[in-house]
């Protein structure tokens, strides 16, 4: 047997065509998902936005999107595809998402994430998001609060190089072709 080489997550910029794809993330990962056309209007009219996907085997496995106002980059949206979660995908997202802030000059990062979300907050925690306040009742499906998580100056060395380490160690760590889900997605009835 022949082994095959590790799956390959290559991130990009969203465009129309990734639209079907992202909403069914959306919905897969969201109790309100952002209306249909929301993106459309995102990618045609915010100056301010940037939103990118996730591709692995042709396959669109995760997306996220910022704003970027004055020098502080908002992340608005940030999803994986619930049975690509686990497998450095949203990493990816995360990274090229602070690589476009840097890019576009952007001095800190911040986002809000429900309180009661503990895998995002660690991912947001290990790269670098500390808790800087809460936006009560934020949620409108529930009114749970959001915990606001903001970065140290993004060009600062500290930053820099806690990037760079997990960079590199998330290159070393391959996704193997055996563990890629082969199910189709799941339908609009799951809630994450």
């Amino acid at each position: 047997m022949v082994a095959r080489p590790p799956v390959a997550v290559r991130i990009a910029p969203m465009t129309f065509e990734d639209l079907p794809a992202v909403h069914a993330i959306e919905k897969a990962s969201f109790a309100v998902p952002w209306p249909s056309d929301a993106y459309r209007s995102e990618l045609t009219t915010n100056r301010l936005a940037s939103y990118i996907v996730a591709r692995a085997e042709d396959a669109i496995v995760g997306f996220a999107g910022l704003w970027v106002m004055v020098d502080e980059a908002h992340v608005t949206t940030f999803a994986v595809d619930p049975r690509w979660r686990r497998r450095g995908v949203g990493e990816r997202l995360l990274l090229a998402l602070l690589d476009l802030a840097v890019a576009r000059r952007a001095r800190e990062a911040t986002l809000e994430v429900r309180l009661s979300n503990m895998p995002a907050r660690r991912l947001y925690e290990k790269y670098g998001f500390r808790p800087v306040g809460i936006r009560p009742r934020y949620y409108s499906d529930n009114g749970e609060d959001a915990l606001i998580m903001t970065t140290e100056p993004l060009e600062s060395s500290a930053v820099r190089d806690r990037l760079a380490a997990l960079r590199a160690a998330l290159d070393q760590r391959p996704i193997d072709p055996d563990e890629v889900p082969h199910e189709p997605p799941p339908g609009p009835e799951y809630r994450g």
